[in-house]
């Protein structure tokens, strides 16, 4: 079977095949970083990984991009309100590179913790500002974009495809700039900022031919994917709530300025719930990350995940996880069960699942199905051990071979060390940092402050990081980026 994907672009399944035969380029939008990561990180930045994972379990190899957006997200979104570090970085009275590098190497340390793969390349926004200026100039030189009064705008007119991939017409989204308070200075409602003038006060901005300021959000995107994988890449993904208007922005940057399609295939994953109510920040129902490992393991996050396809929708509720916990613990037992058995003369026939498995999987990454395929397999093997008659080394070493195929290198929710070791370290660490922090809480209160500097300093010695914020004390690991 053929590997399908569904494409946005095209609102239907689509057999895949690379530009280039054997290399596969994939770009996926990365997280904004001024907060720790949360429940929505996770069910994106997991459901990518698996499809990066079965891509080179297929044979092929992947170049893939996960950009760090440092600069240039505003609050609505859109074009107007605060940049999102900026913000952040005032409530926490600090720098807007600290608040981007914090973040950043927290987001890192809970991707590793749900054994997401790190992509090739993490490019970050600001560390491509030149690349987004020429960009700008591109377009500008090409009559796409526009200068006004040191701002500059792409202007959606010129460009004859804008919204083809969200289905917003023109008019609709002339109507979208209306209802967010679009500048006047725009030729029309829906033109988006490439370039915005800084105001005297901005924390973050550049020199460039128009004014001194920083990037639009979108921009960012076309720039850095082009630079990494080239002007026509294989596979774009990201959420389902950035189709427009980011991804329809980054078409039509991309597209204006080579005149070559931007994206072969868009892949959008679904948003998540909470006991069937939509997660935000906004709505006070975000599940920071951290705060669930605390109580649960990581592995068991990643497996609920994966019991839900990306395209779906994935409600989490304590009930539902408690049952992921139950489901991947079975898988578990099955696993020791077999590496435990001693050897005997019992046949048994793994190829069907192993079929079934890359079938689901060559179906747009099918999760759930391969899932069911895994707890079939188990079912088979629980009853073949239970003859009592031991399997053979040829059965044995089949099974292994699918289950470190399938449990491990794709869907990384099975591997032959048990978890539970891990998970007690978490605990305990999490036991100790509290230990700690309470320390240097009363000296902070009894005026000691060189012992709390000592504890901080000591713990950053250790690889942990420990940030005090209006918030409360927060700590990470520190992690290579």
């Amino acid at each position: 079977m053929s590997l399908l994907i569904y494409n946005s672009l095209g609102r239907t399944k689509e057999k895949f095949e690379p530009l280039h035969p054997g290399i596969v380029s994939m770009y996926v939008c990365g997280p904004t970083v001024y907060g720790h990561a949360h429940l929505g990180h996770a069910k994106s930045y997991v459901s990518f990984d698996v499809v990066v994972r079965w891509l080179r379990q297929s044979g092929y190899q992947v170049k893939y991009v996960q950009n760090i957006t440092d600069v240039g997200h505003l609050t609505d979104d859109g074009d107007e309100g605060e940049d999102k570090i900026m913000k952040q970085a005032y409530l926490e009275k600090t720098d807007p590179m600290e608040i981007a590098q914090f973040y950043t190497r927290s987001f890192y340390e809970d991707m590793d913790k749900l054994l997401v793969l790190r992509p090739n390349i993490a490019p970050a926004a600001t560390a491509h500002i030149p690349e987004q200026i020429a960009l700008i100039e591109r377009l500008m030189k090409t009559g796409h974009a526009y200068e006004v009064n040191g701002n500059v705008y792409f202007s959606v007119e010129s460009f004859n495809g804008y919204g083809k991939l969200s289905g917003r017409t023109d008019q609709e989204a002339q109507q979208s700039g209306i209802r967010i308070s679009i500048r006047s200075e725009k030729r029309a409602p829906s033109d988006f900022a490439l370039w915005k003038k800084a105001d005297e006060g901005h924390l973050m901005k550049w020199n460039s031919p128009w004014s001194i300021g920083y990037p639009g959000w979108h921009l960012e995107c076309s720039a850095m994917s082009m630079k990494y994988l080239g002007e026509t890449i294989d596979i774009h993904g990201g959420g389902m709530e950035n189709k427009f208007p980011h991804h329809d922005c980054e078409i039509a940057q991309a597209e204006a300025a080579t005149g070559k399609p931007y994206v072969r295939f868009w892949m959008h994953n679904n948003m998540v719930t909470i006991n069937g109510i939509k997660m935000g920040k906004s709505l006070k129902n975000s599940i920071n990350l951290k705060d669930l490992f605390k109580e649960t393991d990581p592995l068991v996050i990643r497996f609920f995940i994966l019991q839900s396809h990306y395209r779906s929708q994935l409600d989490y509720s304590e009930t539902a996880i408690k049952a992921s916990a139950t489901g991947l613990e079975k898988l578990r037992e099955t696993q020791r069960r077999l590496l435990e058995q001693p050897p005997g003369t019992g046949v048994f026939d793994s190829a069907p699942f192993a079929h079934r498995f890359s079938e689901a999987m060559d179906d747009d990454f099918n999760t759930p199905v391969a899932i069911a395929v895994l707890f079939e397999l188990a079912k088979a093997i629980n009853a073949a051990l239970d003859r009592n008659e031991g399997l053979s080394d040829t059965s044995r070493k089949g099974i292994e071979a699918l289950l470190d195929h399938a449990g491990q290198e794709t869907l990384g929710i099975l591997n032959r060390n048990d978890q539970h070791g891990n998970k007690e370290s978490g605990k305990k660490l999490e036991e100790v940092m509290t230990i700690l922090l309470k320390l240097r809480d009363d000296a902070r209160n009894n005026k000691d402050f060189a012992l709390s500097d000592k504890i901080r300093d000591s713990l950053l010695g250790a690889g942990i990081e420990i940030k005090d914020t209006r918030d409360g004390v927060s700590w990470s690991e520190k992690s290579d980026i």
